[in-house]
């Protein structure tokens, strides 16, 4: 009997047409395979809309789909929202109240990934190398020439909590940092200042079932712009994405090595995706993302395609693994 599997998009955040892409990325994947059904988050609404338009209704108290005749209930939720709710941990929550598998990281994990202060002080506890920053909270009183001082220019600042590189600025002067700041406490509370460090930006998927772990091949990021933000992510001739990455073999193979110890430290399910920077002292952590993009243009199918497995093969699996 086909499982009936509810792909989770949209979302609270910027990333809300990306997840929509991602989504339907996943449904065309699994067409034939499953019955699916993308299910939309706005805020509270949470619904289904069929091919003539229609809109049916989520009842949250179980995650059932209400339709004039019938009531659908899911086998499992394929999690396709980049940012808030979906990566943050809150429908993760929300599914373990109501006993919905799902396929992401669970609601601690996804918690503490989504916020990249805290997921890099618990990941530097092991030793993993990263790039040093420090966190400003809104309404907290801070000095900018200290922190540039302590940081150097130029530095990044970014929201702490986001997923998509959005409200991100290089900052070259000391002027542009009060503006680069206000920026990113446009996306959130909590703006991150990390140091800028020169080298090749690389990014590493993992996925792991009960069976087996994939460590997928690296894929090296050319942004065209100064740095990869959510424009150069998105728009078409803006970046090229490189798989296998264009680095040494010694660093390809500590790169994965690093991206399946993250994996296992955190402990990961589902799909992720690890980014670094290659810089004269090896690869350096720069953040996880438990809900990468999932377009047919998206890192991680690319990477799958070079390791020889398919979108389909690759989606099957972990839903699969919750059973």
């Amino acid at each position: 009997m086909m499982r009936t599997i509810a792909i989770v998009a949209g979302g609270n955040s910027s990333e809300y047409p990306v997840s929509v892409l991602s989504a339907r990325g996943v449904e065309t994947a699994l067409n034939g395979k499953y019955e699916t059904y993308i299910i939309t988050v706005r805020g509270t609404d949470w619904y289904w809309e069929d091919p003539k338009g229609r809109v049916f209704r989520i009842d949250k108290n179980d995650f059932t789909l209400v339709l004039d005749d019938q009531r659908i209930r899911f086998d499992a939720a394929f999690i396709a929202i980049h940012g808030n709710p979906g990566e943050n941990g809150l429908l993760q929550g929300y599914f373990d109240m109501t006993g919905i598998p799902y396929t992401s990281c669970d609601a601690f994990v996804s918690a503490l990934t989504f916020n990249k202060q805290a997921c890099k002080l618990y990941l530097n506890e092991y030793g993993i190398p990263m790039t040093g920053g420090l966190l400003i909270r809104k309404g907290q009183q801070y000095d900018a020439p200290a922190i540039v001082n302590q940081i150097g220019l130029p530095c990044f600042v970014k929201p702490n909590a986001s997923g998509s590189s959005f409200g991100v600025t290089k900052v070259k002067e000391l002027a542009d940092f009060d503006i680069a700041v206000e920026k990113a406490f446009a996306e959130g509370h909590e703006v991150l200042v990390e140091s800028f460090m020169k080298g090749t930006e690389v990014a590493c998927g993992v996925v792991k079932t009960r069976q087996k772990k994939i460590i997928m091949p690296v894929t090296e990021v050319v942004p065209k712009k100064e740095f990869f933000d959510y424009e150069a992510k998105y728009t078409e001739g803006l970046s090229d994405e490189i798989t296998p990455a264009r680095v040494p073999e010694e660093i390809t193979s500590r790169i994965q090595e690093l991206s399946s110890e993250i994996y296992d430290i955190l402990g990961c399910r589902g799909i992720v995706r690890v980014d670094f920077i290659v810089t004269e002292e090896g690869p350096q952590f720069l953040e996880i993302n438990t809900i990468p993009g999932m377009t047919p243009e998206s890192i991680i199918p690319r990477q799958a395609a070079v390791f020889g497995i398919s979108q389909t093969d690759l989606y099957s699996m972990v839903i699969e693994d919750l059973f």
